[in-house]
């Protein structure tokens, strides 16, 4: 009985170490010297949550397993270095529309969803993970075979089922904006209410997003973009657009279909910030007020809570 208390205590210290690790932001180093840089990441667990079916589209949320959100949207100077580190040719918006010139914490914007999926096997490839993307030879998207495609939670023939990061869907990107866990419920705006959030140029105060700025006044740096949502986020609503990764219908079975976006702008209203705006363009084009956040399968802390967790409660039955 002495030895089986031992390991129960044990293995209940290493679950609360997981539930530690897991429950904080943590960030990823990419590149090397002048061009490394690094991705901060939040948890999003509560798999198997419900959808909401009240919103754009009906019903969107629901996501079957635990992953990883980017806290903060990709900036400029990580598309620049991933450029300088990997020769990727992605091109962004100058933003000669603000006055004082672009910054590089700013977002990157005028990025095409096929830069933006470019970078992200970057990020799996500089890393010795499988590219989310399939490119063939001549640089022309293709979708992966059955076989090879992400199927956990449906067929997605977008992203490899190897994938490390990649570009949040829909339910994953919908989720991490406007689902609460501990309430078990969606809210209206990426910050946790009902009611539109303050608008402001930058900072971080609880309930205030990036919208309702003149055009010249510009985005603000990726960590200044309003307050957080239920997980911990920045930015989902207003400072930028941000891509999805999932097509206008849904299916994501052509290569060249519209690609879903939504958040808001600095320069829109609050109605663009809501759970009800989603839009959609051609993947080959990159807009000014358009940019991206990165998605990762869960760290290893996170997937070793699950399995240690189950150990304990067998440890504990055959005592």
């Amino acid at each position: 009985m002495k030895n089986t208390l031992t390991l129960t205590f044990f293995i209940f210290s290493l679950v609360s170490a997981c539930i530690l690790a897991a429950s904080t932001a943590h960030a990823d180093s990419f590149g090397g010297g002048a061009n490394q840089f690094d991705i901060s990441f939040v948890s999003i667990g509560d798999p198997n949550n419900p959808d909401d079916t009240t919103g754009e589209p009906n019903p969107a949320g629901k996501v079957e397993y635990a992953y990883r959100m980017g806290k903060f949207e990709i900036s400029r100077d990580m598309i620049t270095k991933a450029n300088n580190g990997g020769g990727l040719g992605i091109t962004m918006d100058v933003l000669g529309i603000v006055t004082a010139g672009a910054r590089d914490d700013m977002p990157a914007t005028g990025v095409s969803w096929f830069e933006a999926a470019t970078f992200v096997n970057w990020l799996n490839t500089s890393q010795g993970h499988q590219a989310a993307y399939n490119f063939d030879g001549a640089g022309n998207f293709q979708l992966w075979t059955s076989a090879e495609a992400w199927q956990t939670g449906g067929e997605n023939l977008f992203r490899h089922k190897d994938a490390f990061y990649f570009l949040p869907s829909m339910d994953e990107w919908y989720k991490a904006a406007y689902f609460d866990a501990s309430s078990n419920t969606y809210f209206n705006y990426p910050t946790g209410s009902d009611t539109a959030p303050a608008a402001v140029a930058s900072g971080t105060a609880p309930d205030t997003a990036v919208y309702d700025q003149s055009l010249s006044q510009g985005p603000a740096d990726i960590t200044l973009a309003g307050g957080l949502s239920p997980y911990g986020t920045v930015g989902q609503g207003g400072n930028v657009y941000e891509w999805e990764e999932t097509e206008r219908d849904l299916l994501n079975d052509s290569s060249l279909s519209a690609r879903g976006f939504r958040g808001g702008a600095w320069n829109l209203n609050s109605d663009f910030l809501l759970w009800s705006g989603r839009f959609d363009v051609a993947p080959r084009n990159g807009f000014f007020n358009i940019g991206f956040r990165v998605a990762s399968i869960p760290e290893p802390s996170t997937v070793l809570l699950g399995a240690l967790a189950t150990g304990g409660l067998l440890v504990w039955r055959r005592r």
